[in-house]
C-alpha cells in the first residue's frame, strides 16, 4: 500500500490558525461562540482552534466556549460497529442556546458523522446557527453537507484512506493519503 504525506505539521498549524481566524470574521466577533469537536482529533482540533482564538482574541475563554460532541449513539451504521466507544459529551456551562456552534472534525467524507451531529445537538439545545469546520475535506458526500471553514480540500479516490495524525494521539503530525 502506499502512502503519501499531504499535509506536514506546519501545513496543519497554518490551517487551524486560518480557520480561527475565518470562524471569528464569520461571526463578527467571538461572543456568543461555542466550540463543539467531534471525538477523537476533532476535539483535538477544537482545542487548536481555541489555543489561537484565546491567543488572538483576548476576550474569548476557552474554559466557557470549548467543549466535545459524542455521537456514537445517533450514528447511523451503530449495528454494523457495535463496538464503538462511548465517549463523554461536554457542553460549555452556558449552553448553547441562541449561540453559533461551530462543529469541528478532522476529515469530511460521506458527510453521515455531521449528520449524526446535528441530530446529537438537538438535545442540547437550539443553537442560533450550526457551522463546520473541518482539517480535510475529502469530497465524496452522500448527504448534503458542506463544511464551512476547510483547512485543505483534497479529492481522493474512493478506494483511498485519509490518515490524519495529531501529535496529542499519534506522536506526529501530518494528514497521509493511503492507497
Amino acid at each position: 500500500m502506499s502512502s503519501r504525506t499531504v499535509l506536514s505539521g506546519s501545513d496543519i498549524d497554518r490551517a487551524v490558525t486560518r480557520i480561527a481566524h475565518e470562524i471569528v470574521e464569520s461571526n463578527q466577533g467571538t461572543s456568543n461562540l461555542i466550540l463543539l469537536g467531534i471525538p477523537t482529533r476533532g476535539v483535538l482540533l477544537a482545542e487548536r482552534i481555541a489555543t489561537v482564538l484565546e491567543r488572538s482574541y483576548p476576550e474569548f475563554a476557552a474554559d466557557s466556549s470549548l467543549g466535545r460532541l459524542d455521537i456514537t449513539m445517533y450514528r447511523d451504521d451503530l449495528s454494523a460497529n457495535p463496538t464503538r466507544e462511548i465517549t463523554e459529551t461536554s457542553i460549555p456551562a452556558g449552553g448553547i442556546d441562541d449561540k453559533v456552534v461551530v462543529l469541528v472534525d478532522d476529515v469530511l467524507f460521506s458527510g453521515r458523522t455531521i449528520r449524526a451531529a446535528l441530530d446529537a445537538l438537538g438535545d442540547y439545545g437550539r443553537p442560533r446557527a450550526v457551522r463546520l469546520a473541518v482539517l480535510v475535506d475529502r469530497g465524496h458526500r452522500q448527504l448534503p453537507i458542506r463544511a464551512d471553514f476547510v483547512g485543505k480540500n483534497l479529492p481522493t479516490s474512493v478506494a483511498e484512506r485519509i490518515r490524519v495524525q495529531l501529535s496529542e494521539t499519534d506522536n506526529d503530525n501530518s494528514v497521509v493519503i493511503e492507497g
